[in-house]
């Protein structure tokens, strides 16, 4: 009985030696393999919008002459001819506010009903709720007589007046656009002025 015993304690301690060698040649098999290469994933960025056609214009915060030298360099004219500080604190609290057809308040609003609502905070005077009827309401004028409060329309779709927007001075005009919300804009931009269909002063 004890010889077997002998046997199988020799058996196993071989057995171990064995494995324990295979391991280690396994082990230094597998150092000597070059190490795989990584697989990189790339990451496509979506390019920015540049910051000049996303960012609103900062609100005025230091007073009337702060306000002047503001739109004195937006319509790029002496500060001495921006005097209806009324009109431009109003066009400067309603800046950027997004388009909303139909809208009549800072959540959103469209062409006319930013016309409506300056005329009645800046000159206290009503004006119809469509560009169309605010158009056949006005007097006829030529656009070298246009004057700061007067009006300004356009033809985008369909065959009558579309669009309107209140001017100020030196070709320039607030209004709502579709895109970019409330706005100065120039009459002599090519968009305006393939669209542009007369002027027109509130009787």
């Amino acid at each position: 009985m004890s010889g077997h015993l002998h046997i199988k304690c020799a058996a196993l301690l071989f057995a171990l030696v064995y494995l324990s060698s295979c391991k280690h040649h396994q082990s230094t098999v597998k150092s000597t393999r070059p190490p795989a290469k990584k697989t990189e994933t790339a990451q496509h960025t979506e390019p920015q919008t540049p910051k000049a056609e996303t960012k609103s214009p900062e609100k005025n915060q230091g007073g009337s002459s702060v306000l002047r030298a503001t739109y004195a360099e937006r319509l790029n004219v002496p500060e001495e001819n921006i005097k209806n500080e009324k009109l431009y604190q109003f066009i400067d609290d309603w800046y950027a506010v997004p388009y909303k057809y139909a809208g009549k308040d800072k959540n959103g609003i469209d062409c006319s009903g930013f016309t409506g609502v300056l005329y009645a905070s800046v000159y206290n005077k009503k004006v119809s709720a469509s560009s169309r009827a605010i158009y056949e309401e006005t007097k006829r004028i030529n656009v070298s007589d246009l004057k700061e409060g007067d009006l300004v329309f356009f033809i985008i779709n369909g065959k009558s007046v579309s669009h309107v927007g209140v001017y100020l001075q030196h070709n320039k005009f607030v209004h709502a656009s579709t895109r970019r919300g409330v706005i100065i804009s120039d009459l002599d931009e090519p968009y305006y002025k393939k669209y542009y269909h007369g002027a027109g002063r509130v009787k």
